[in-house]
């Protein structure tokens, strides 16, 4: 499985995580000899070069947001998300903008100076609400979507290339992102009829049925935090995983295949 666990960086600011996988990437593509970049992705129709430019797009989308503080209500995490489908030829376009004829070194310095800026923007306190590219969604839940993408992009670069190391994810990023994905489960599927396990980072009750109240639940799903990142983000198939023993499930109600992805 791509993507190793490594201690990373300790979180210092609610943005310690995000950055800390993005220090990581941000290696792994310096370390690329130039015609890596041209090599096609496991993302169809874009190489890692185009790849490169939407990591861009990435962080270009949290400083606006995080300019742009508004005073709306705030769509649910797993609302804002929903939105990504719908959209998806924009994000294409817009990262086909972005990458253009750049070279690696190009997109390399943008990057380096766009983390640079983030890292100043993610030392002041978050907007309690922001204006993001898929509509209002409350400044904390928007930097988690970016902790999200980085870490499912980390891997899918480290899948593109498969002859070389693939990028570290870091502890911190993994337990923001896990956890994450384990609310907007919950979120979107309410309910105590099944309780799903990540150690070690999230455990959480969702979809509707019999609950338990005591002891042992009926319905249990443990994974992973690999594995639960990739189940949720569509890079896993949930009973490719469950055949490889990368998820233990038991009870009539614990299967996932219709709630699982998220994004």
């Amino acid at each position: 499985m791509a993507g190793s666990i490594g201690a990373g960086a300790k979180s210092g600011t609610s943005g310690q995580p995000l950055l800390a996988q993005a220090a990581l990437m941000r290696e792994w593509l310096a370390q690329l000899p130039f015609e890596a970049f041209s090599q096609p992705s496991v993302l169809p129709g874009w190489d890692v070069r185009l790849l490169t430019g939407h990591v861009l797009m990435i962080f270009r989308g949290l400083l606006g947001a995080l300019g742009s503080p508004v005073d709306e209500p705030p769509l649910a995490l797993h609302d804002y998300v929903a939105r990504y489908r719908v959209d998806a030829g924009a994000i294409d376009a817009v990262t086909a903008e972005i990458a253009a004829d750049r070279t690696p070194d190009e997109l390399l310095g943008e990057l380096d100076l766009l983390l640079s800026q983030v890292r100043v923007r993610l030392a002041e306190p978050l907007p309690k609400v922001v204006r993001a590219p898929r509509g209002p969604i409350s400044g904390a839940d928007y930097l988690t979507t970016r902790i999200f993408e980085v870490l499912a992009h980390s891997h899918d670069l480290s899948r593109s290339l498969p002859d070389r190391a693939p990028i570290e994810l870091d502890r911190g990023a993994l337990k923001a992102g896990v956890r994450g994905l384990a609310g907007m489960l919950a979120a979107k599927h309410p309910g105590r009829s099944v309780e799903v396990r990540v150690p070690p980072f999230a455990a959480v009750q969702c979809i509707e049925g019999p609950r338990h109240t005591r002891g042992t639940p009926p319905n249990v799903v443990e994974t992973d935090p690999v594995t639960f990142l990739l189940l949720a983000t569509g890079r896993a198939d949930w009973r490719q995983a469950l055949a490889a023993g990368q998820v233990r499930a038991s009870g009539n109600r614990a299967d996932l295949s219709e709630q699982l992805p998220l994004l």
